[in-house]
């Protein structure tokens, strides 16, 4: 298992893409799926390869701007994407700082999403995802 690895050029494609995926499919509007955020700051790159390999379905997608770390997990839940976190928690005997959020819950577009998560990212964990700047709307 592993997930599929993109380039943060294509962050905003991505969550767009997921977006109109879930707009099509599911008709219930419930969280289609969540994107979870990782930072992986002094973590050794062949580490979280491993943890990525071991962690991670064919399904999720994976963005990274340096240590920050963005997962796109369709059809995943807020309960579902903390199963993977704590996952991501063990493998590294440590707590990450993390912070998660669903669509359409949290934004109805990537601008508001990714804004949503920068904001929540510097309010709750006190770091700065100046990566997000050139997609997120302000909120």
């Amino acid at each position: 298992m592993a997930g599929i690895h993109f380039s943060f050029d294509n962050f905003k494609q991505l969550v767009d893409l997921n977006i109109g995926i879930s707009d099509r499919l599911d008709q219930n509007r419930a969280e289609s799926f969540t994107l979870l955020y990782c930072n992986f700051d002094g973590i050794d790159q062949e580490l979280i390869d491993a943890s990525l390999i071991s962690t991670l379905r064919t399904s999720d997608s994976i963005v990274n701007h340096e240590s920050d770390y963005f997962f796109v997990l369709p059809y995943t839940d807020k309960y579902g994407a903390e199963i993977v976190k704590k996952m991501f928690d063990e493998f590294f005997s440590r707590p990450l700082q993390s912070f998660l959020l669903s669509y359409p819950v949290d934004g109805e577009t990537t601008e508001e999403i990714l804004g949503f998560m920068q904001d929540s990212v510097s309010r709750f964990l006190k770091y700065d995802l100046h990566c997000l700047d050139r997609f997120a709307k302000v909120i």
